[in-house]
């Protein structure tokens, strides 16, 4: 049987639990196994940026930083599943890829 590996990325980790937890909801109506969400390494992103933008006075620094926080679902995957798992909303900062194994 095949499986199908889901992974979500975003910088908002509410929205990748929220489709998480949607994809999940299919595999569990469906009657399929699954393995996760296993969360992965959140990766964070540092932007150091000057504070005084005409180059005068002493050096201080601002840190901008932005985190992308990372799930993995395995699914065990057959062409009804993986139809209604393609039928889930996605807004546009959630980054998803559907890799199938066997």
């Amino acid at each position: 049987m095949q499986k199908a590996r889901i992974k979500l990325t975003s910088p908002d980790y509410r929205e990748v639990d929220e489709i998480s937890q949607k994809i999940i909801e299919v595999a569990k109506r469906t009657g399929v196994k699954y393995s996760g969400p296993i969360p992965l390494p959140t990766k964070k992103l540092v932007v150091p940026t000057r504070k005084s933008p005409c180059g005068g006075g002493t050096e201080t620094y601002e840190k901008w930083q932005m985190r992308i926080h990372k799930r993995i679902i395995d699914i065990e995957s057959d062409e009804r599943t993986l139809r209604r798992v393609m039928r889930v909303e996605i807004p546009e900062s959630v980054h998803v890829e559907i890799e199938l194994i066997e």
